[in-house]
């Protein structure tokens, strides 16, 4: 057996508990979603508790990458895994006991996303020790398919479970899956040795300014990181708007139902990724896939009818592997791997700080802004409400038609972007 069969069978391992972590862990995402909704009506309550889940996770990620390249990441990833579990363990007895407030799902939600910033950087950075280049996408493809359990199979799930047995059992699930996570994790350790890390006296600052360094060294990874920040924003929309929207005119069993099925186009996707369609051209496959995304996503919000939002989602969900996997391969190409978790720390923070933007935003606007001007007599009731109806939710809507335009536009531009073709040429 050659040695790159045998890492990528280490991968699966961990991809398999990433994928049990993921269904967990979106079903607490859906269900809090709608939890937090049912029990206050607020999209800016909605947005607190997403961006509690958010914000740590990104602004730590430069800290957890340093970690990532000075000790045993495998052992990062489970005590991070462990002391995250504890986040949900309170918010499941505060909710037992009864009169659960929002600020207190906020901090166990936040406390929880504390510890799960150590992983990600961890996670990545050990992928790339058990893979050949050869690998890099085919591995993409089927951690999209992970990522997009959470979409496809957490809504379902959690909707059927939320609607039957209530949010507590959601958590006690996801708290299960964690332990699940962790001896995936542990059987990965095991069976490789752990590599030596530098020899060199441990420097916070130093170790991170080493990581700016290593992304600054080429243009192209800059611009690219730069514009898949503006990316997240726009994309930060749907995905903190897309359950109340839906939320303001069914119930959470169907909602989740739609989520599931728009999802699908993830899944779908990812397979075919996953099965090594993309060796090329990654540059060219971002641009049109964010432009078809940016499309469905103004499609999305234009409608209260099931079957046509369901369609725009599953085109904009069978977009975004496409994205996702032509940057990690071309950012994972451009790095030297015993940099990468510290760089990939940092290239998370900037990248994902137009995900915070747009999650603080949303809320805002929604609530004072864009749903009084879509109800009955508001402002924009008697043009755009001709076009995309008003009352509850349309407002909602309206937003993430403008956010898809804004999502296009941005596409675009990233096509005429010199340097970051560049990085494909130097591949």
């Amino acid at each position: 057996m050659s040695k790159t069969s045998k890492g990528f069978k280490q991968f699966l391992i961990l991809w398999l508990g990433d994928l049990i972590a993921s269904i967990g862990s979106g079903m607490t995402a859906f269900g809090l979603g709608v939890y937090v909704w049912q029990l206050t009506g607020s999209a800016l309550d909605v947005g607190m508790v997403e961006t509690a889940a958010l914000l740590p996770a990104i602004l730590l990620a430069p800290i957890a990458g340093v970690l990532a390249d000075r000790y045993d990441r495998r052992l990062l990833m489970v005590l991070g895994d462990f002391v995250s579990a504890l986040g949900l363990i309170l918010m499941l007895i505060l909710m037992a006991l009864g009169n659960i407030k929002v600020l207190q799902i906020v901090f166990c939600v936040g406390f929880n996303s504390v510890f799960v910033s150590l992983l990600s950087p961890a996670f990545k950075a050990t992928i790339t020790d058990l893979l050949s280049e050869e690998e890099y996408t085919k591995a993409s493809g089927m951690m999209g398919i992970s990522s997009s359990s959470k979409f496809l199979i957490s809504p379902v799930l959690g909707g059927i479970i939320m609607a039957a047995f209530g949010m507590e059992v959601i958590l006690l699930i996801d708290i299960f899956t964690i332990f699940i996570t962790i001896m995936a994790i542990l059987a990965v350790r095991k069976s490789i040795a752990v590599k030596s890390t530098v020899k060199k006296e441990f420097n916070f600052i130093r170790d991170l300014k080493e990581g700016w360094l290593v992304i600054v060294e080429s243009k192209g990874v800059v611009v690219l990181i730069s514009l898949v920040s503006l990316l997240m924003f726009y994309l930060g929309f749907i995905q903190m708007l897309s359950k109340p929207m839906i939320l303001s005119f069914t119930n959470e069993q169907v909602t989740g139902l739609m989520q599931t099925i728009c999802a699908l186009g993830m899944m779908v996707s990812s397979i075919v990724i996953g099965g090594g369609i993309l060796k090329k051209n990654y540059v060219n496959v971002l641009v049109l896939s964010c432009v078809v995304a940016g499309v469905a996503m103004a499609g999305f919000g234009a409608t209260t009818t099931i079957p046509v939002i369901v369609v725009f989602g599953f085109i904009f969900f069978a977009s975004l592997p496409y994205a996702t996997a032509s940057i990690d391969v071309l950012i994972r190409k451009s790095i030297d791997n015993e940099k990468q978790g510290r760089a990939w720390g940092l290239i998370s923070l900037i990248s994902q700080l137009g995900f915070v933007l747009a999650y603080i935003l949303s809320g805002v606007l929604t609530d004072y802004v864009f749903e009084p001007a879509l109800k009955e007599g508001g402002i924009l009731a008697n043009s755009i409400g001709r076009l995309i109806g008003t009352g509850e939710g349309r407002g909602i809507g309206f937003l993430l038609i403008i956010a898809g335009a804004g999502l296009v536009i941005t596409a675009l531009f990233t096509s005429k972007s010199k340097s970051i073709r560049q990085l494909e040429k130097a591949e």
